[in-house]
């Protein structure tokens, strides 16, 4: 074979393998595509869902399905993605928990960088600093100070142990140096309960969830979590502004699907969403709800994820967490 002939072969050879991968992209998705939330409905992980599948359903065309399977911390939800078909058709959408529970879990039955591809970041949800109105501190600094008069006497809530919001106390109170008592909740609504019964005096919670009963004046905000100040409470300073420098803890949310997806597949579905994250009207809702929409090449949501792992794994060493 000359080269003149291998080059035309090459040449036809290439027109082929567009025309094959043209094809399987005009037949992506086919039929409904699921998303896999593996917390409960009204969750800040299922509000984002729902923010995003009618957007991905016009996309596609084809039905975009929430899917919650709540437990377990999210392993139960995140188990059924990594031993799904990798198709294209069975999506994740996980919180920080997905790096979390790599270190908080002694044994998973998936291996969380192996069987999982990233396809993207899609938000930074802030957490917030909220106590009841029976809570004699204003600020952040006089809560602390409010905390060391009263060692191991005040409660701080949580979404389980190992949570986002968990370890995001644990920071907080070693790094304030007081001591407080952590009680875990099974979610948000559960924990105002208990605050406004004034039997909890605090949570930090993901603002996306908190902000209306900021806004109607049931909780009182202290700080955020994040290195700049939300969008949604510009007034409310961050936890380093208020008297704990160098304090900083992002909770992220991102999209994943099974290892075993092709890679042009994973492509695709980083466009459809990265194209919906960037519509005018979801940034504005995003925003409403407290998120800050982000997104990243699949490649760069693979890299933030094992950073976050090694990360948090010294959090939750640091804080004793285990989820058995």
């Amino acid at each position: 074979m000359n080269i003149k002939t291998y080059g035309c072969l090459g040449l036809v050879g290439i027109a082929l393998a567009a025309s094959v991968g043209h094809a399987a992209d005009q037949s992506f998705p086919n039929r409904p595509v699921r998303f896999v939330v593996p917390f409960t409905p009204g969750s800040a992980t299922d509000t984002l869902a729902r923010t995003l599948s009618p957007r991905l359903t016009e996309i596609w065309s084809q039905q975009v399905v929430v899917d919650n399977r709540g437990g377990a911390g999210g392993t139960i939800g995140a188990s059924i993605v990594a031993k799904a078909s990798g198709d294209g058709y069975t999506l994740l959408l996980n919180s920080a928990a997905q790096a979390i529970n790599a270190t908080l879990y002694p044994k998973l039955p998936y291996d969380t960088v192996k069987d999982f591809s990233g396809v993207t970041l899609i938000a930074s949800v802030p957490n917030v600093l909220v106590v009841g109105q029976q809570v004699p501190a204003k600020t952040l600094k006089e809560f602390i100070d409010l905390a060391k008069s009263k060692p191991g006497d005040l409660n701080y809530g949580s979404a389980g142990v190992g949570s986002a919001s968990h370890l995001n106390g644990e920071l907080f109170t070693s790094t304030a140096g007081i001591k407080m008592v952590h009680v875990p909740f099974k979610g948000f609504a559960e924990q105002l309960t208990e605050i406004y019964a004034g039997r909890i005096q605090a949570t930090w919670a993901p603002q996306l969830l908190a902000l209306s009963h900021i806004q109607a004046g049931r909780l009182r905000p202290l700080a955020v979590s994040t290195a700049k100040r939300s969008s949604s409470l510009p007034n409310v300073p961050t936890a380093a502004e208020a008297g704990l420098p160098g304090f900083v803890y992002d909770p992220w949310f991102a999209v994943f699907v099974p290892s075993a997806t092709p890679k042009p597949l994973v492509r695709e579905l980083n466009r459809a969403i990265v194209k919906t994250l960037d519509m005018p009207e979801v940034r504005e809702l995003l925003q409403r709800q407290g998120a800050e929409p982000v997104s990243s090449t699949p490649e760069e949501t693979d890299k933030y994820v094992r950073a976050e792992i090694e990360k948090l794994g010294k959090v939750v060493k640091s804080s004793g967490a285990r989820a058995d």
